[in-house]
């Protein structure tokens, strides 16, 4: 019997791959036997020393820019993309309109020009895209509008690119994190205070990690998750169900 989470034949492409959630979901699908592709905006893979690079394959990309986007010369065949992009700007920066122009451009503008490009190649093999958001999608966030508005449209996009792609044969789903201690929140997560709060709000009691998020999208891109279209999944502990 085969086993529908073996990935051994299978190429994954994680944009973002470089760091935090991304980058386990990365590792979930190579230890799930897949060739795996990464992208992060930096030169070489060299210059993430903070980050588990072995057995990926790295792709410079800076996905706010779109001339970069369109010389980008994605892998000839592609099974699963996950989009995983993301930033967030602290301090009110987000309240400005710079700010909110940086957020939206990676986490928002960026998903519709990925899913684009590698629209036609899912198709062709019958493939998966995930977007990655953020229960800040579902809840008010009082110092960045511009991450939480940018994680509901992403949410929203789930919905119409599940419903617009899957006469193409590719299904389209999505996973909405909760709190992961990862570069992009490190402002606030640093925090013990705001830390041990989180904690004690979440029914399971702990943090996220990258590799909850990557056990989700080993099960929304395999034959397990085939009549699952057009969804984004909380994997946040209960957080989202109990406050």
């Amino acid at each position: 019997m085969t086993n529908p989470l073996d990935y051994s034949g299978k190429t994954v492409l994680v944009i973002g791959g470089t760091s935090g959630i991304g980058n386990g979901i990365a590792h979930g699908f190579r230890m799930a036997g897949a060739k795996v592709l990464v992208t992060g905006t930096r030169g070489s893979a060299g210059e993430y020393p903070d980050s588990d690079m072995e057995g990926l394959a790295f792709h410079s990309l800076d996905v706010s820019d779109r001339d970069a986007l369109d010389a980008f010369e994605w892998p000839e065949t592609l099974d699963v993309v996950v989009l995983c992009q993301g930033i967030a700007r602290y301090g009110r920066e987000e309240f400005t309109r710079e700010g909110w122009d940086a957020v939206m451009e990676v986490n928002l503008d960026s998903l519709l020009d990925c899913a684009n490009a590698t629209r036609q190649k899912l198709a062709d093999t019958g493939g998966s895209l995930l977007i990655i958001s953020s229960i800040g999608g579902y809840r008010g966030l009082v110092g960045n509008p511009a991450y939480g508005a940018s994680k509901a449209g992403a949410i929203s996009m789930v919905k119409s690119l599940g419903v617009a792609f899957a006469a193409e044969g590719i299904r389209v789903n999505g996973i909405a994190p909760g709190y992961v201690h990862t570069k992009i929140n490190d402002a606030f997560l640093s925090d013990e205070k705001t830390q041990k709060h989180i904690i004690s709000t979440t029914p399971r009691g702990r943090l996220g990690l990258p590799e909850d998020m990557a056990g989700a999208a080993l099960f929304l891109a395999s034959p397990l998750a085939d009549y699952v279209v057009g969804q984004t999944i909380s994997v946040d502990g209960g957080l989202s169900v109990a406050s």
